[in-house]
Order: structure tokens, then sequence, then C-alpha cells
């Protein structure tokens, strides 16, 4: 008997430590909201907490549409955000507050000229510190997780989402208390509307980098990771240094920065894609054998266009069972290419191969079988190949040869 379950490449179930971490990171975000409530007027702390909302569905959904071949676990994503909306946020906003009284008053210098000094030089090294824990925490408990950049930057955007969130409900209220409706509206503009992905962009720094030794081992990771720390933290530094000391044209160049960032991250991201749709076209034509993967499923499977509509005509035949069952076997079948490359990287063991390789052919086969029933000729999505639960190549889906765990015995599939 496999390990794991057939379904564990979903990993929806919560675990006990998820929920924990979750219920530990509200309760941080209720803390810091208690003090933004005590720093201002409770109705002004309800108009920051409503702007600062409102915009998030929009930036998550523009994080989560890059995340599209192999789409993280929900879990985990929601963690990452409630991390830095909560615990990042809460403890970041603690220290950065005893940091500048300890330059104001032990210093002898001015509030403005402290709080320069905080946001220029001590903040990025707190906040980006708090946020690239929970990516550490991605590596020690959930390596299997990073695939490669884009999921390093897809977590990372999720953790500095909250922590930007929760942070504007703060600029937001001190605004409204210090300037009023106008340097509210100021503020909204340049934190909400200018700058949303500042805080995802500085994390993605980390994020890249975390995931770059996910894939490797030995001690030349630490170096890769300490490298996108300081990286994540000039990055943050520069942005609030040339906004606190340069004024407008210091932004414009600091938004500048991040604008080339931003485009070389999606460069990455579909750099990323390709390897991994090669991944799929390297490795998956030698299950064909198993009745469980076809010249067209690899077809489908390369391509984001043909796994849409390959969804679309699974919902259109079979409703939404049928659409699952497709999300399934396209995430499955993803995850069996990835899987090849760790063990070719010898980032797992032949142990651990088996038994993922085992439960994700499982899970392929489930999935077939829910697909709806062949279509007539011309009526199928092109390029696809779907038409239940068996294939012309031998055996049912289900059961090819020595089972689903045994594929072609072929030097492709050994460690």
């Amino acid at each position: 008997m496999t390990g794991h379950d057939p379904r564990w490449v979903l990993r929806d179930r919560p675990s006990v430590a998820l929920i924990a971490g979750l219920v530990l990171a509200g309760l941080c975000a209720l803390v810091s909201f208690s003090f933004d409530v005590l720093n201002g007027d409770p109705v002004y702390f309800f108009i920051a907490l409503g702007l600062a909302l409102a915009p998030v569905p929009v930036l998550l959904a523009a994080v989560l549409a890059l995340d599209r071949i192999e789409p993280e676990p929900r879990g985990n994503l929601l963690f990452a955000f409630a991390w830095g909306a909560g615990v990042a946020v809460l403890v970041a906003g603690v220290i950065n507050s005893f940091n500048l009284l300890y330059i104001e008053n032990t210093a002898q210098l001015g509030y403005d000229y402290a709080r320069n000094v905080t946001a220029t030089f001590g903040a990025p090294v707190v906040e980006e510190t708090m946020k690239g824990l929970v990516l550490l925490g991605l590596l020690r408990f959930k390596r299997a997780e990073l695939d490669g950049p884009t999921d390093g930057i897809i977590y990372a955007s999720m953790v500095g989402l909250g922590f930007a969130m929760s942070e504007n409900v703060s600029y937001y209220v001190a605004a409204l208390d210090e300037l009023g409706a106008q340097g509210l509206a100021v503020t909204v503009v340049l934190r909400g509307i200018l700058s949303p992905f500042a805080h995802p962009l500085f994390t993605s720094m980390i994020g890249v980098a975390v995931a770059y030794a996910a894939q490797r081992r030995g001690p030349g990771r630490i170096f890769v990771i300490a490298a996108g720390w300081i990286g994540a933290m000039l990055l943050h530094g520069i942005w609030n240094g040339f906004a606190s000391y340069v004024g407008i044209g210091g932004l414009a160049v600091a938004y500048l920065l991040l604008m080339t960032v931003l485009f070389v991250l999606i460069w990455i991201i579909f750099r990323d894609r390709k390897r991994i749709i090669a991944l799929i076209q390297t490795y998956l034509p030698a299950y064909w054998a198993t009745g469980l993967v076809s010249s067209g499923d690899v077809a489908m499977l390369s391509s984001l266009p043909s796994r849409r509509q390959a969804r679309q005509w699974a919902r259109k035949h079979g409703g939404r069972p049928a659409l699952r069952a497709m999300s399934d076997y396209q995430l499955a079948a993803t995850e069996l290419g990835l899987l090849h490359e760790r063990a070719r990287g010898h980032v797992i063991d032949e142990r651990t191969f088996n038994e993922e390789q085992r439960a994700l052919l499982e899970c392929m086969a489930g999935a077939r079988a829910q697909f709806p029933a062949p279509p007539a000729a011309g009526n199928a999505p092109a390029g696809h190949a779907f038409g239940g639960p068996s294939h012309p190549q031998g055996g049912s889906a289900g059961q090819p040869g020595g089972g689903p765990g045994h594929p072609p015995q072929d030097g492709a599939f050994r460690l």
C-alpha cells in the first residue's frame, strides 16, 4: 500500500498545524487592528479598513492568475496571506516602533528625521525578515511545494499582499487623523493604486531564492537564500529611502525600479512555465502504455488554452463532477512531470519517488474514470484524447500491466 492518499496531490485537507497557524495569525491581526483603533477615531479605522480591503480581491486574482499550470494548495496560500496580515505586521510594527523611539530619544534626533532613518534602514530588515520566515517554513516543512521560481514568487506575493493590506490600514488611519480627507486620498493613490505590489515584489527576491534552494542540495543553498534576503531588504530600503529623502522625483525613480523588477519576475514566471511544459512533454509519453496518457493528453497539458478548453468540454458534457475530474487529472499529470524532475535532481529518494508516483497515477486513473463518455467524432476539443477510462494502448486506465504504480520498465523511471 502506498503511504499517500491517492489525492495527496490536491492537499486540500487542513492540518492541525495549519489551523493553529491561522488562529495565531488571526489573533495577531486583531491585536494589530486594535492598535489602529486606539491610535485614531474608530470611524476612521473602519473607513481605512474598507479602503485597504477593496483592492485585495483584484490583487489576489492577478497573482493567482500566474499560478495556473500547477496551482498551489489553498491552505498554504491562505496561511501565507494570513501570516503577512497578522504575525508579520504585528511583530514588525512593534519592533519598528521601538527602533523609532530609540533613534529619536537615544540619538537625540528629531521625529521626522528618526522616522526616515527607521523607514530606510530599520524597517526593510525587520519587515522582510518577518515575511521571509514563512518562506523558510515552506522550505523546511513543505519543500515539495516549491517546484520552481513561480511557486516562490506566488507564496512571497501572498505574504506581501497580506502585509500590505494590514499596513495600509495603519497608514490610512494616520492620514485621516493628521491630514484629513485630502491626505487620505493622496495616501490611497500612492499606496493602494500606484504601488500595490511593492511588498510582494520585495519579498519575491526571497521567494525566488528559497525556491532555487528547494531544488538543490548542499551548503551552497544558504548563500543563495542570504543573497535573496539581502536583495529584498535592499529593494525595500531603496524604495523607502527615495520616498523619504528625495521626494516625488525619488519616488518616480523607485517606481521605475519596481516596474523593472516586476517585468523581470513575469519573464521568470513565463520561462518557468515553459520548463514545466517541457517536463510534461519529456516524461509523460513514457506512460502511454499505462492507458492513462496519450499524445492528445500531452498536447492538451502543454497549453493553457487547451487545458481551459478541456475543462469547459468536461463541464459541458459531464457537469461539475467531470469538471473537477478534469482539473484533478491536469494537476496530477503536471505533478508527475515535476516529480521526475525532483528525482532527477536527487531531491527525493527512490522510495519517495515510487510512493508519490503510484499515488499520482491512481489519482489520474480515478479522474479519468469520471470523464464524460467518448464524444462523437469532431465534437471533442482539438488535440484532446478524452474518451473515458480506457485507451487502446492496452489495459484499462486503472490497471495497466502491473497496476498504475508500475510504469513500463524503462530507464526514464529509474533514479
